[in-house]
Order: C-alpha cells, then structure tokens, then sequence
C-alpha cells in the first residue's frame, strides 16, 4: 500500500447517499468508541458540499444521543472532518480525491454504472478501495480488468464488503476454521429478523438487481471467456435443494439466496485453494422465508420480477414502481429508523467434512458442524460495521494481507487477518452451535 503520508486515512465516498450517510456515521462512531487510543484523519467526499455538511450534523447529532451518558465530549463533526468534492463523472476530482486517501469507501452504486471509474482513479494514485457491491458482474468485472495493475501499485481493491458478503464469505472461513478437520461443503441459511412495522429496504439495492437480472448474459459470456480451470471437489458433490425446500433444523421453507454471496464465497475458495494451497469448499446460499404463506408471497413476487425484468418496459416499470412490484420489501424512501432498530439478522451455515487421518477416498464427510453469524439490520448498520472494520483492517494488519496488492474478495483479502475479531467486538458475532463426529 501507499506509503507516503496522506491528508486522510479514510474518505467516505458517496456520503450523502441513503447508504452512504450511514457509513459516515458509523467512520464517526468508530472515532469516540473505547477502544481507540489516537483518532484517524478522515473525510467525506461527493458532489454537494452543502449535503456533505447536512450529513455531518446528522452525524453529530446521532452520536451526541448515543455519547449522552458517556464520558466523551459531544462531537464536533463539521469542523473536525475534511470535505472533498468530487463526481464520479469527472476523472479529474476522483483522481483529487484519491490522492488525498489511503483507503477510499466507495458508497456510490449501482457499480455498473459508477464503481469504475472510482477503481480505476485509486489503483492510478496508489490508493486502496473498499466498496460495498452486490453486483457479480461488476465484482468479477473488475477483478479481470484490474487486478495485475493493483498488483503493481501494491493496492487493495476489496469488493462485496458490507452484509454482501462478509458474513458468508467470512462465516465459511470460521467454519473451516473451527472444524476439527477439512471442511468440504457449506449450506448457509439467512433469516431476517424483522419487527412490528415490518421490512424495507431502499430502492437503490433493488435497481443492481433488476440491472443484474436483465444482463444475465453479460456475466456468462464473462465467466466463458474466462476460461478458469475448475477447482476440484472434495468428497461428494454438493446437491442443490429444490427452488422451494424446507429445512428441519430451522423448521422453515427456504429459497436460493440471489445476491452475491454464491459469486463471493466461490471466488475466495478458488483463491484460497490456488495460492495457500487449502482444500477448496463447496458452497450454497439459502435465504428462510417462514410458512407457506410467505412463500406464495414471494413466488409471485418472484414471478413478476423475472418476467417484466427480460423487457426494457418491463425494467423502466419495475424501476418506477418498486413497493408495487416488490410487494412492499422496496421503496424509494427505504426504511425508517424505526424498521431499522427493530431488524436483525441470523446466518446458519450446515458444515460436513472429514476428521484428520479420514479421508474422502470412497469414505461418506464424517464431521458435521453448525456455525452462525448473527448481526444488526443488515442493510443500513451491518452493512456499515463490516465496510468500517475492513477498512480500518487494511490500515491495521498490513502483515497479514495477501502478499502483493490485486483485486480481491474479503474472504481471500482478510482470512488471516484480525476481522473477524473486530466484528465480534462490534456486534455481528460468529460461534459454534454445535460440532459432532458422525
């Protein structure tokens, strides 16, 4: 990484986004929690210096409430934090921008459309990114267009590093890391948590999907030429559950999770299992929807989005109308605080494998254990937790960062780093349910 002294370790790019407010919130938190000895010099950066400042009072004014009854003075946000002005339309202000930072949380999505040009102004000045992407294509996009020339300048481009996906990127790690053996297949099972006034999520989550799904071909055509060798299978193969399945453990139906975490947490392995040399694992995302009402719920829900996604009507309609469309799950003014503080989430991941000294040669996994990650309201204080804490790792465990700078997933850039610590002390904590021989 950059060695030369930066006016700022971190800068919130995009911070008066929906998601990017909350960030810098959590950057300011981060700053007066007990823990930290010396403050780190940060900034927040985007087009509108007058929003930039609303978002910095909002900032102040949320931590005062929270710092009430603490011993730390009430903070000055405004006049503490550097403001950078920039748009992602104007190389010329991210380059300002990136050569200000070391490490750059890029908040600013769809990806598709704004995450490049971000990567490509922080690997041309030496600067690390962190973005918070659900978006495969994009990920695996960027990785083949830029990791070499990350390598070179010795930066770190981490994608998917908010709850896409390090709870399951991470939560597989942890797995393999508690089993007594080698682990070769994970389930995980996500469960949303939500309270009387129900769910929501902000529309800007819904229009990477439907931009997603409408480009399904893009990403094959990118995976074809490719051309990757297949990392190998350890012990039986991985069976896929029906489109509608149950689950004994969790007594509830699941669905196959959509979002990024499959692309991820495949990704990872194969890194892990190329340059470390660890036996690879299989892996399947499940997300739990409750009883047979939800589940008819959400197969028209489902129904509806596959089908006007194929048209471009279709995705102007889907885009104009998102609580309509997604049965109430998506709005254009997101959750309230309200819905936010009354969320939670829970990830169960079903791991088997082999006992030391029992191998897979015509043996049945003879180990199986469940681990869990169990957090905050996923979107808008997971999500800033987990960009946060990697950030602050890529400033703090540089000796246990891959080698050379590249592109990476959080799984291949941290798995032997202090991240999962932090995120145990910070609220999204990882156990051991249970673990048994078989």
């Amino acid at each position: 990484m950059e060695t030369q002294p930066r006016p700022f370790q971190l800068v919130v790019l995009g911070a008066s986004g929906f998601t990017g407010q909350f960030v810098t919130e959590e950057v300011a938190r981060e700053q007066v929690s007990p823990g930290r000895s010396s403050r780190l010099p940060w900034a927040v950066a985007g087009r509108c210096r007058e929003k930039l400042q609303r978002v910095l009072e909002r900032a102040a004014l949320r931590l005062e409430g929270e710092l009430a009854f603490s011993i730390f003075r009430r903070p000055t946000l405004p006049s503490e934090v550097g403001t950078i002005i920039c748009d992602i339309t104007n190389p010329a202000s991210l380059d300002e921008m990136a050569k200000q930072a070391a490490v750059v949380l890029n908040c600013v999505g769809p990806y598709r459309f704004y995450g490049e040009p971000v990567v490509k102004a922080c690997i041309e000045n030496g600067t690390s990114c962190i973005d918070i992407c659900g978006e495969p294509q994009f990920l695996e996009l960027m990785y083949w267009k830029y990791h070499e020339k990350a390598a070179e300048k010795g930066v770190y481009i981490v994608g998917s590093s908010g709850f896409d996906s390090i709870p399951a990127d991470l939560g597989v790690i942890y797995t393999r890391n508690k089993m007594n053996g080698t682990l070769t297949a994970v389930e995980s099972f996500l469960t949303v948590h939500s309270g009387p006034e129900g769910m929501c999520i902000h529309d800007g989550t819904w229009k990477s999907a439907i931009y997603g799904f409408g480009d399904q071909s893009n990403l094959k055509k990118l995976r074809n030429e490719s051309n990757l060798k297949p990392v190998p299978i350890v012990g039986p193969k991985l069976k896929r559950r029906w489109p509608i399945s149950y689950c004994r453990e969790l007594n509830s139906y699941s669905i196959p999770f959509m979002g990024a975490d499959v692309s991820v947490v495949r990704r990872t392995q194969r890194y892990l299992h190329e340059n470390l040399e660890e036996s690879p694992v299989q892996y399947a995302a499940y997300v739990t929807v409750g009883g047979i009402t939800s589940v008819i719920k959400l197969m028209f829900a489902g129904l509806f989005f596959l089908f006007f996604v194929k048209f471009g009507i279709g995705r102007q309609l889907l885009i104009k109308f998102p609580w309509l469309f997604s049965f109430g799950y998506f709005s254009k003014q997101g959750p309230t605080q309200k819905q936010i503080d009354a969320s939670s989430f829970t990830m169960t991941f079903f791991g088997q494998g082999y006992s030391q000294g029992f191998g897979p040669d015509k043996n049945k996994p003879n180990i199986r254990i469940c681990t869990q990650v169990k957090g905050p309201e996923a979107g808008y204080v997971a999500t800033p937790i987990a960009m946060v804490q990697a950030a602050l790792t890529l400033l703090s465990d540089a000796s246990d960062l891959p080698k050379a700078g590249g592109v990476f997933t959080p799984g291949a850039a941290f798995s032997r780093t202090k991240l999962i610590d932090r995120l145990n002390q910070r609220g999204i904590e990882f156990s051991v349910i249970s673990s048994s021989e078989v």
